[in-house]
């Protein structure tokens, strides 16, 4: 029996560790997911240079198709989907469409063995985008920027010149160099005077200066109009 106790502390004193042992609560668990289609781009240029243009988002049988393209001017630098279906086919098909696009530079291009579904979509998308692009480049040539009209054309006053008939006072419009139109903001009420402006004015667009001849009978007024309108055309520069 007094042999018996040794064995018995022994054993028991070789649970305790197995009793003591408990696992690391710093552990965790990893969890595998499986990683997201990538978006397959290609160009020379990335989406900040030129303008970029979204397609809307077609709907296949496979999953959704859309597109991202960057124009420089009219030509196609880069694609990038930005949905497309997760397929192996469409995986593979993608770069090839890609290629294509760059080469043509339009939407005419062959579809993908496999991926005809995807294909088409992606052709359309790409019309849409093309056009999209096309009616911004129409409307930019059609609306010149501010400042190239202003430098375009230029309104100046002239001198207003006291007359013993009365004040005259021109304003004149010039396109670029050219005298396009002439305004009387002052002039002598009287009749002779109110004969002569439009000759005045006929006779300054067609001499594009200052060097005409007096109207008979408006002498002063012609006199005074043509001092207003060399020092519109000296302030014009």
């Amino acid at each position: 029996m007094k042999r018996a106790i040794p064995v018995v502390v022994l054993s028991i004193a070789g649970l305790v560790p197995v009793w003591l042992y408990q696992p690391s609560a710093g552990s965790s668990t990893v969890q595998a997911t499986a990683p997201a289609p990538s978006s397959t781009s290609s160009g020379s240029a990335g989406s900040s240079g030129g303008n970029v243009v979204t397609s809307s988002t077609i709907t296949t049988d496979k999953g959704p198709v859309q597109l991202q393209v960057t124009f420089d001017g009219t030509k196609i630098t880069a694609v990038k989907m930005l949905q497309q279906p997760d397929h192996p086919q469409t995986e593979a098909a993608v770069p090839k469409l890609i290629a294509e696009t760059l080469q043509a530079q339009s939407a005419d291009i062959d579809t993908v063995s496999g991926a005809t579904i995807t294909s088409e979509a992606y052709k359309k998308s790409l019309q849409a985008t093309i056009d999209d692009n096309a009616k911004t480049a129409a409307k930019a040539s059609a609306s010149p920027s501010a400042s190239a009209t202003e430098e375009a054309s230029r309104t100046v006053d002239g001198t207003a010149v006291d007359t013993e008939k009365g004040t005259v006072q021109v304003q004149v419009t010039f396109q670029g160099d050219k005298i396009s139109a002439v305004k009387m903001l002052q002039q002598p009420n009287h009749p002779q005077t109110t004969a002569a402006v439009p000759k005045l004015v006929a006779e300054t667009l067609q001499a594009q200066s200052a060097d005409i001849d007096t109207v008979s009978g408006a002498t002063i007024t012609s006199e005074g109009y043509k001092e207003s309108l060399q020092a519109a055309i000296d302030a014009k520069g």
